[in-house]
């Protein structure tokens, strides 16, 4: 029986069928692509998400007490702290045993640094406790409530126990309530006091300031974008060269120098007495506040504004503009109608990149902001690298990262992502 020539399977050099050939050729050059690129990913999830992800971890993680005083832990589960009462004589004798071990290895301190953000006092309160234990004879020197509060009054205050009992857990919530101004107590969530209640006002002045800094770089930016989109090469080869010249300097250095122009007795100042603008006894305060930061951060973020802009604009025909002035258009109607809905991808694009750029700004705010101009970020790096709080520092970031987010996906459902385009 013949077969059909024309129904019969394609056959490749080997025998086996043409369309199993080809996918096997085509997973081997995956496979080879994937090889080639393969260091690169490595790099990058060794050195970048690797280290993003242990340090967001560190908003959750919380195992330092259990670790260091687990006998004092376990008896807690047992004591009721909402009772108001300090607890029995085993919880002592527990935290006795437990800080004797934990000062002969040297992690007594650690854990009272992390009781000390939560209630001031406990990193003294273990250091002084730990120095009177390690003299003990744990079996011959019971009982220890007297003893422990005669070391320190604050054994005999519940407060203690209660810090110790709520934040005896592996995880915690309690990093994410400080950075929203609450605070983990045994009866629930609670928010700080009202003189400690600082670092919501820093959320909103950082997203409030960013969206100002990105209108004023859309604002200042436009004009600038268009003129090199429509001047002749020469002229807009010469403005390029002075959008970029602020790159050529470094970030501190044009920081510092606008600290320099903005103070009472600097450049801008001297230049408003002297045209007759300002008093010279009532000189504008323009630094360490939000205006020095505002004025600082657009100047350094402006060039992110204009390029995106300038490489959508450069793509729009000229021939578009003089076509709705042929049929009848005013200047201001062909640009309103015709030229700017073709210009909103750039700004988009822009408007992306200068927020994401200042939220999370450090220096310029650290240098120009002094107490009323900082951002957030100022606060993530305080916890850190100061106060040593990386759980407090974590959290921080973790809501910022999440805010921006939000916020890319608002920008996302209102806009659309698709239309951001940096020209072409």
């Amino acid at each position: 029986m013949s077969v059909n020539p024309i129904t019969a399977p394609l056959l490749a050099a080997d025998g086996t069928p043409l369309k199993k050939s080809l996918g096997r050729a085509l997973r081997r050059q995956k496979i080879r692509a994937l090889m080639l690129i393969a260091p690169l990913l490595l790099f990058v999830f060794v050195a970048f998400v690797m280290p993003i992800v242990s340090m967001l971890f560190r908003s959750v993680e919380n195992d330092i007490v259990a670790n260091t005083l687990p006998q004092t832990v376990l008896e807690l589960k047992a004591w009721n702290a909402e009772l108001g009462e300090l607890p029995p004589e085993i919880v002592y004798a527990a935290i006795a045993s437990d800080i004797k071990i934990a000062a002969k290895a040297k992690k007594h301190t650690k854990v009272g640094l992390r009781l000390n953000y939560e209630q001031s006092g406990a990193s003294s309160l273990f250091k002084k406790t730990a120095r009177q234990v390690k003299k003990w004879d744990l079996d011959a020197d019971a009982p220890f409530k007297e003893k422990l509060i005669k070391v320190h009054k604050s054994w005999g205050q519940i407060e203690i126990w209660q810090t110790l009992k709520v934040h005896s857990s592996n995880y915690t919530s309690g990093y994410f309530l400080n950075a929203i101004d609450m605070r983990k107590t045994v009866s629930g969530p609670e928010f700080q006091p009202e003189e400690k209640q600082v670092l919501i006002l820093l959320f909103k002045r950082t997203l409030i300031m960013s969206l100002i800094i990105m209108g004023a770089c859309i604002f200042l930016g436009y004009p600038v974008a268009w003129l090199l989109a429509n001047l002749p090469a020469r002229q807009s080869n010469l403005l390029m060269i002075l959008v970029l010249l602020p790159f050529w300097t470094s970030l501190l250095v044009r920081t510092s120098a606008w600290k320099v122009m903005l103070q009472q007795q600097g450049v801008i100042n001297d230049l408003l007495v002297q045209i007759g603008l300002v008093a010279d006894s009532a000189r504008l305060v323009m630094i360490n506040n939000e205006t020095g930061t505002i004025v600082a951060m657009t100047h350094i973020l402006l060039p992110f504004m204009i390029l995106p802009m300038y490489s959508v604009m450069q793509t729009i025909p000229p021939t578009y503009l003089r076509a709705a002035k042929s049929l009848g258009a005013t200047n201001w109607t062909a640009f309103w109608r015709v030229y700017f809905p073709q210009t909103v991808p750039g700004i988009g694009a822009g408007s992306i990149l200068v927020f994401i750029l200042a939220i999370g700004y450090y220096i310029t705010p650290e240098i120009v902001g002094g107490s009323k101009g900082v951002f957030i970020s100022n606060r993530i790096a305080y916890s850190i690298l100061k106060s040593l709080n990386w759980g407090l520092g974590a959290a921080l970031a973790s809501i910022l990262l999440f805010a921006v987010l939000i916020l890319y996906w608002t920008y996302d459902k209102i806009v659309g992502i698709d239309n951001v385009k940096l020209g072409g």
